[in-house]
């Protein structure tokens, strides 16, 4: 059948909100997955934006047209609109309209919400508003109903609590309650790369790609290459990792550098500078503050005007120190963006002239219109468009996420902090690179599992207007679909994803390598047993749950910050109303609107 020109504009903006979908999904589910490799300082945020972006695409390119199904045909079957391309072209794209609309508002707000479900919920009402309440699929419908579906709104974080406290109690006994940890954790390593390998493996291999053949392959076949995968991981691992992590941890090399991990087992009778025992080891600094440096100097500066000798000056200056602990909250965050903005004016490059252009050219008197503003508008437009593209991956994530001293929020996550026992850097050093793998794991995972949230309603769109028909209901997706919106997930990351990462972490339990890679592993397995069974499930549903069960293997639950748990669970909730309201209302509106005829 021909294409359907006459409906150019509807396929045009159902192709705007996919991307903006896929884009809001990167700046929230994908930003949260991310937020436990960072707020566990393991990695860097620009470096987690860089293997985010490349994870995701993969994942995306080689499993993702799995669950794209069951967002096009699962809710409302396509039988629904008696072969009317236009119609269920304009459906689909109301739905993604209506989601991508509320995730995009809550993530402004730095509202984390699962993009997942408020797309399928959307979908849920627009079938209401098109054909019906009784021809949307609400029951199980062979796991591919709302019922299945929702059910992973309370099965998948339990799950995923599961996996993650078991992976974290195991390395709690193994390596954490030993009377010597670090030797423990060294040699131990090579089995946590063979869990992270084996999993990023049998994504991949385990009812694979079809595009790849892999699902046509026999059982034996697919467990030949996953264990065997993940063993090759597991002895590159013990040939070169060990080694040089036994020089730097047990031996505490200070001259080591990360390239002398090529040399592998001839580390070992590398001999160490003769005063190496007398420091300590070349490792990161693990533990969670509540301030930037610049918070912790100016603190200490406070600290010693208040013990020095009483005068006139030193009264003036304790009464300003005094002054300066009664700002609001508002007032105390604002103060930490100015640091940072303060902080980008100095840099070189893009970002630094940006951020000198915005401060340097206020707007002056008047009206917008005014021809001294627009004059100033002119010059502001460019630096704009630089910082909208760059201020993400220069973000201080770590000052912005572990609350504000002094206020309620800091003496909230003193509290939960309080309650985690904090484990040498040594020790968790180990499980840093562990934890670079499991979070690459985890968005290669996210990348298989939610593309199909907006792939699924642009494959319908697209394959209705190109082909004119409605009933090509098992229409195989387009690979340069995946790739696009692949590719717009990652921009939301990197551009965006700042916004979600500064309230998720650290404020919801106190992170460390140990424990943010035993979350990743378990949501990741979570993610990855839903997707093979075509499930959606929310990665941020995933990881949340996996963090508080992590949290609460601390032994209490005061190690968990439950009124941020408490806040997310009512954001997920209210999702599914709004979202499926919204796109309800809107194809209502849209396809009962008055006409000329």
């Amino acid at each position: 059948m021909a294409v359907l020109h006459q409906y150019d504009y509807v396929f045009a903006i159902g192709t705007f909100f996919a991307m903006l979908d896929a884009y809001n999904n990167g700046a929230n589910d994908v930003a949260n997955a991310w937020a436990t490799s960072v707020s566990s300082r393991s990695i860097s945020y620009r470096w987690a934006m860089i293997l985010g972006f490349v994870f995701e695409m993969l994942g995306a390119l080689l499993v993702g047209a799995r669950t794209a199904d069951t967002i096009k045909n699962g809710i409302i079957p396509n039988s629904a609109f008696q072969n009317n391309a236009g119609v269920q072209m304009l459906a689909f794209t109301c739905a993604l309209a209506a989601a991508s609309t509320w995730v995009m508002w809550c993530t402004r707000h730095s509202a984390h919400v699962s993009s997942t479900y408020s797309l399928i919920s959307a979908v849920a009402g627009v079938g209401v508003a098109t054909v019906g309440a009784s021809k949307v699929q609400w029951g199980w419908n062979g796991g591919k109903g709302l019922g299945a579906i929702f059910a992973g709104l309370g099965m998948a974080p339990a799950i995923s609590a599961g996996f993650a406290a078991t992976i974290f109690m195991l390395i709690k006994v193994v390596v954490h309650m030993r009377r010597n940890p670090m030797p423990w954790a060294v040699w131990t390593a090579p089995f946590f790369f063979l869990v992270a390998g084996t999993i990023c493996t049998l994504s991949i291999v385990y009812k694979g790609s079809p595009r790849l053949g892999l699902n046509k392959k026999p059982s034996w076949y697919v467990a030949s290459v996953t264990v065997g995968t993940g063993a090759g991981v597991a002895i590159v691992s013990a040939l070169f990792f060990v080694p040089w992590l036994h020089a730097v941890v047990i031996k505490k090399d200070y001259t080591i550098r990360w390239y002398h991990i090529f040399q592998g087992p001839l580390l070992f009778r590398r001999k160490a500078p003769a005063d190496a025992e007398a420091h300590a080891a070349k490792v990161r600094n693990y533990a969670v503050v509540q301030e930037d440096e610049d918070d912790r100097s100016s603190t200490q500066s406070t600290k010693a005007v208040e013990e020095g000798p009483e005068s006139s000056d030193d009264n003036e200056k304790n009464q300003v120190a005094v002054e300066a602990k009664q700002y609001t909250y508002k007032e105390l965050v604002a103060q930490g963006e100015e640091r940072l903005h303060a902080k980008l004016r100095l840099k070189r490059g893009p970002i630094g002239w940006a951020m000198r252009t915005l401060h340097n050219n206020p707007l002056g008197p008047g009206q917008v219109f005014e021809i001294n503003n627009m004059k100033i508008i002119a010059k502001r437009i460019p630096a704009m468009i630089v910082v909208g593209a760059l201020y993400g991956i220069n973000y201080d994530i770590h000052a912005a996420q572990t609350g504000i001293a002094g206020t309620p929020d800091g003496e909230r996550m003193k509290r939960v902090y309080a309650h985690a026992k904090k484990y040498p850097n040594e020790t968790e050093h180990t499980y840093s690179f562990v934890q670079i793998l499991t979070a690459c794991t985890a968005s290669f995972a996210h990348g298989a599992n939610d593309i199909g949230n907006a792939v699924g309603p642009w494959a319908v769109i697209y394959s209705a207007w190109h082909t004119g028909s409605a009933a090509a209901s098992k229409a195989p997706v387009p690979l340069w679909q995946l790739a696009v919106l692949s590719a717009t997930i990652s921009l939301g990351l990197v551009t965006y994803g700042y916004n979600i990462m500064k309230v998720m972490g650290n404020k919801i339990t106190y992170h460390s390598p140990s424990r943010g890679s035993s979350m990743e592993m378990g949501a990741a397995i979570t993610v990855l047993l839903f997707s093979q069974y075509s499930l959606p499930v929310s990665t941020s549903m995933c990881i949340t749950g996996a963090t508080v069960g992590v949290g609460l293997c601390n032994g209490t639950y005061k190690a968990v910050n439950w009124q941020r748990v408490g806040l997310l669970v009512l954001a997920w909730i209210f999702t599914i109303p709004i979202a499926g309201t919204l796109g309800g209302v809107l194809m209502g509106i849209v396809l009962n609107a008055p006409h000329f005829r």
